[in-house]
């Protein structure tokens, strides 16, 4: 079911020109300027400062602050300016390190989250008809608003944080305690959005991902998707060939496993095309399991995991011999043999 739904979405985005173009484009500045681990981190690290309390007091304490200085002003009275001050003092010092911490943290965090919005804005933009898209459609909204909204409200505190350095701020901005009441208000908003960050990297990672697929099928519409069958281990192909070899210059091989045939040893001599022909039952299978086209005449094939030992390199520096090599892989392939699926092994 989950590879049918897949076709359903490739389908779907197949002739989405502008989507695919634009999320090419967008997917490039996300791998390079976007740092997945370092920001799913910062978005799930437990609180720093715990917005609710403190940043009652702290907004208590700003007001004090303005309703003290009108009393000195009016009636020349600088006590209970004083006494707030002290407490705004003792507040900050308290919070110093933590404010400090939030501070440098949501800086490279803003970066990455802006660039990310980019993409989860174009994404919203669309109206699926496949019900994987519509569910990764449906999946960005919080509450009915969209992410780029809950990231444009971080993108805003992280913009007044920069303003600090203004002359009017360094003036009036201790006695307002705007920096620590900021950093309070990034750690409220992190505390609650920062469970969804991991869940937009994974819709735009899956949304490319299948944006990449649809590249394919479209570039390549003689490519049919593979009819599967859900019964034992299956794998029939007619006219296979390897997606990266130029149609010129392709051999096209039939080749059929299930279980009158279980085992299949190809001879020949070197430069004869053996490699070829295991790395073209691979790449397609794999190509069918992620609900891809393939390239093919017809496929039709049972769910599978794909295992090969085609090519391993020793290692002097780990001290693992090419034979030691292949013995792990083979250790690896025996493992994957009594999985949930029937193992295509290629050697």
């Amino acid at each position: 079911e989950t590879v049918r739904e897949r076709q359903a979405a490739v389908t779907d985005l197949r002739e989405r020109l502008d989507l695919r173009e634009d999320l090419a484009v967008l997917g490039e500045h996300v791998r390079a300027d976007v740092h997945p681990e370092a920001l799913v981190r910062w978005a799930e690290e437990p609180p720093v400062l715990v917005p609710g309390p403190a940043r009652a007091a702290a907004a208590w304490l700003a007001f004090l602050a303005v309703v003290s200085v009108a009393i000195w002003f009016w009636k020349g009275l600088a006590t209970p300016l004083a006494i707030v001050l002290a407490l705004q003092a003792a507040l900050a010092f308290w919070y110093r390190a933590r404010v400090h911490h939030v501070i440098h943290a949501v800086e490279y965090a803003a970066h990455d989250l802006d660039i990310l919005a980019g993409v989860l804005r174009r994404m919203e933009q669309e109206r699926f008809a496949a019900p994987l898209l519509v569910r990764a459609r449906q999946a960005l909204d919080s509450k009915g608003e969209p992410p780029w909204r809950i990231i444009r409200r971080l993108d805003r505190r992280v913009e007044l944080l920069d303003s600090r350095d203004s002359l009017v701020l360094r003036l009036f901005g201790p006695p307002l305690l705007y920096t620590t009441q900021l950093a309070l208000a990034v750690e409220a908003w992190r505390q609650a959005h920062g469970a969804q960050v991991r869940q937009w990297l994974e819709a735009v990672g899956e949304m490319e991902a299948l944006s990449a697929l649809a590249s394919y099928a479209y570039e390549h519409p003689q490519d049919p998707f593979p009819q599967l069958d859900g019964q034992g281990a299956l794998f029939e192909g007619e006219a296979l060939g390897h997606p990266l070899v130029p149609e010129s210059r392709a051999v096209r091989n039939d080749i059929r496993l299930g279980p009158d045939m279980a085992v299949l040893i190809v001879s020949g001599s070197n430069m004869s095309g053996k490699s070829t022909l295991l790395r073209t039952v691979g790449i397609n299978a794999v190509l069918a399991m992620a609900g891809a086209p393939v390239r093919a005449r017809r496929l039709r094939l049972a769910p599978l995991t794909v295992g090969a030992s085609i090519r391993v390199t020793d290692s002097l520096q780990e001290g693992s011999s090419r034979f030691y090599v292949e013995i792990q892989r083979l250790r690896k392939l025996m493992d994957l043999a009594v999985g949930r699926f029937p193992l295509l092994f290629l050697l």
